[in-house]
């Protein structure tokens, strides 16, 4: 959801907005690693305030599955590329070398 201004242009979501994004995002995560049922404990603390982003992911989890440390760095960095986009931020490294 982005909100639009009285032209119907977009403009940048809200708090909301982005900490629900990277929260979905994260979840999707772990979720396509577990089963549900699996998951033991599972922790996402999404903040968004003065256009800082922190995302904390503790998962508890059977590591027969996945590494769940691998798991969560994995959630925390699908959140952060979840909220790029959602504001058009282009991550992708360029290569000036060449």
């Amino acid at each position: 959801m982005v909100d639009t201004d009285s032209n119907g242009s977009s403009s940048e979501p809200d708090d909301e907005t982005v900490v629900r994004t990277a929260a979905e995002a994260a979840e999707g995560v772990v979720f396509a690693n577990y089963r549900q049922s699996a998951v033991r404990d599972l922790d996402v603390t999404v903040t968004f305030e003065e256009g800082v982003l922190e995302v904390d992911v503790y998962l508890n989890a059977p590591d027969a599955e996945a590494d769940p440390d691998a798991v969560a760095d994995e959630a925390a960095r699908a959140a952060r590329a979840a909220v790029d986009d959602l504001f058009g931020v282009d991550d992708e490294p360029t290569d000036d070398a060449a």
